[in-house]
């Protein structure tokens, strides 16, 4: 898969099979609609385009931006698209400016001028344009003056699946991985740098490297501590990880803190990416750190367990 940043450069194919959106997650819905286009695309002899939008358009139109946490990043979701089979992923800048263009000025503009569209797929529900003016109605009504065809994935093949991104990103805020990954199709996954903690669980038998997400924007689960797959640098380790305060140490801030089994090395500063396969328990206080010592013995026996069945 090639990634376009910049429309201007981009050669478009003779036959190109679109659909665009922000496809956050890449979930078993999204994934309805790329192996749509990829099948189109091979059945014609031509090539597959993602059109996507950078930043998520709620932070520039301020649209609840403060509460959205979104389930991938740029990079994870270019990876995911690539995972899927598409030819090119177009990343259009989202901006005010270009939040403004009327339905009839991007579709001329992007689909039919930059990206030489003869199919468009789209969802049931996308919406674009100006105030989210453009819609599947709006497109069969004009198609005969925009030179493509149109396929819309229906309201019950999506429905079928029963997802949505917001859907997933309750079911992590609650905790509920087990949901969250039956319809992304995959561990829901996050990356961060080992920073330096105070060593209190390597104090108790039990080290664990202190993960710093550097995306302000990225969906952290709820607290409690989980089994986790940690990538390292090519190799997976099985580990428990915690979110949360750690109030029996007395914490003050929220932390992400994982515990790698079998494994004794310096990692900090090193980028760690974790699976998440299953909420152990929710997070509270014991009477003692000799009480939380014995749950953390009992909580890797169970992620052991719960480990060796993904195997």
């Amino acid at each position: 898969m090639k990634l376009i940043d910049d429309l201007s450069q981009f050669e478009a194919p003779a036959y190109a099979v679109v659909t665009s959106g922000t496809f956050d997650g890449v979930h078993v819905g999204h994934q309805k609609i790329l192996q749509k286009i990829v099948h189109e695309a091979k059945r014609k002899g031509g090539k597959s385009i993602v059109l996507t939008f950078w930043p998520h358009p709620r932070f520039v139109l301020k649209k609840d931006a403060g509460d959205l946490k979104l389930l991938t990043t740029f990079e994870e979701k270019v990876e995911l698209l690539a995972e899927n089979g598409i030819d090119y992923l177009v990343k259009i800048p989202f901006t005010k400016e270009f939040s403004e263009l009327t339905s009839d000025q991007f579709i001329r503009q992007v689909l039919v001028e930059k990206l030489n569209t003869k199919l468009l797929v789209i969802g049931h529900d996308h919406r674009f344009g100006k105030n989210r003016e453009g819609g599947f109605d709006y497109l069969m009504e004009h198609s005969g003056a925009y030179g493509f065809a149109i396929k819309e994935i229906s309201r019950k093949d999506i429905e079928d699946v029963g997802v949505s991104s917001t859907l997933i990103r309750n079911s992590l805020a609650e905790g509920n991985i087990h949901i969250a990954n039956d319809f992304l199709g995959r561990p829901y996954s996050l990356s961060g740098f080992v920073k330096d903690g105070d060593r209190i669980g390597r104090s108790i038998g039990f080290p664990t490297a202190n993960i710093d997400v550097p995306e302000a924007y990225k969906l952290i689960p709820a607290d409690g501590a989980y089994a986790v797959l940690v990538s390292l640098e090519g190799k997976k380790f099985q580990g428990m990880l915690n979110i949360g305060q750690r109030p029996t140490v007395s914490g003050e801030e929220r932390r992400i803190e994982v515990n790698l089994f079998n494994f004794d090395a310096d990692i900090y500063n090193q980028r760690l990416t974790i699976e998440f396969i299953k909420l152990l328990r929710s997070e509270r206080k014991f009477e003692s750190i000799e009480r939380l010592k014995e749950q953390l013995s009992l909580d890797k026996l169970e992620a052991i367990r719960i480990l060796n069945q993904q195997t």
